[in-house]
């Protein structure tokens, strides 16, 4: 599952989590991506101590065995970690999926952890790209699902997004029990609280207009033309 942050992404990990036939896991290119680029996140030390920051032995386990001898193997991948130099011919492998999400509330959460965010932060170039690739590839539209329809009607949306790949739709996907897992990232206590409390998806809250900081109007503008071409091919 391809999608930016502040995405619904660590809910949707835990639909997935909740299943009794799936294995999880949260962000696998994280410590590399942070090793390369030097970017100085919360817990960047500690991320790149306990992760794995060589890319072909993150895509090996990726393309391996599906730990616990689980049926399903849910990766939840941030956009912006799939930096150039990491050979695509992995993904061939496997079905990707992609999340999608206004970026006008992206970046309004967004600037609540980082006043300043650039256009590489929020990921909808890199997603623009990698569907692009995924779409010549595979010679076809791989799934998209978009964050407003999931938390108006989740149960419809995941029933389209496991009928579009093939796997049976379960209810267990839609309420789990609070807390952090063994699966979260070692950055869960910096970026996970709200879902810490979560049982299930939120309700969307009132739909309203939101006021984007003229500083970063050119990321939105930019980002809005991503989005829109994928929303274009939402599942519905």
């Amino acid at each position: 599952m391809w999608s930016g942050p502040r995405n619904i992404s660590t809910a949707m990990m835990r639909a997935w989590g909740n299943r009794a036939d799936t294995f999880v896991c949260d962000e696998p290119f994280y410590a590399f991506f942070l090793k390369q680029t030097g970017r100085d996140d919360p817990g960047r030390n500690e991320i790149i101590k306990n992760g794995e920051t060589t890319w072909t032995s993150v895509v090996a386990q990726l393309t391996g065995p599906i730990p616990g001898g689980k049926a399903v193997y849910y990766q939840k991948h941030m956009t912006h970690h799939l930096l150039p130099e990491i050979d695509r011919d992995w993904m061939r492998r496997v079905t990707n999926c992609f999340l999608i999400r206004d970026p006008a509330e992206v970046i309004a959460s967004y600037v609540k952890k980082k006043a300043d965010p650039t256009l590489e932060d929020i990921g909808f170039v890199q997603q623009e790209e990698i569907f692009d690739w995924v779409r010549q590839e595979t010679n076809t539209i791989p799934p998209v699902i978009d964050a407003c329809d999931i938390l108006e009607n989740p149960a419809a949306t995941l029933t389209s997004l496991c009928r579009s790949i093939g796997v049976p739709f379960t209810d267990t996907m839609l309420c789990w029990p609070p807390g952090l897992r063994q699966t979260d990232g070692i950055w869960a206590k910096y970026w996970y609280p709200e879902v810490a409390t979560s049982t299930g998806f939120r309700e969307p809250a009132p739909r309203q207009a939101v006021v984007i900081p003229e500083r970063l109007k050119p990321i939105h503008d930019r980002a809005l033309e991503c989005y829109e071409r994928l929303y274009r091919h939402r599942l519905i």
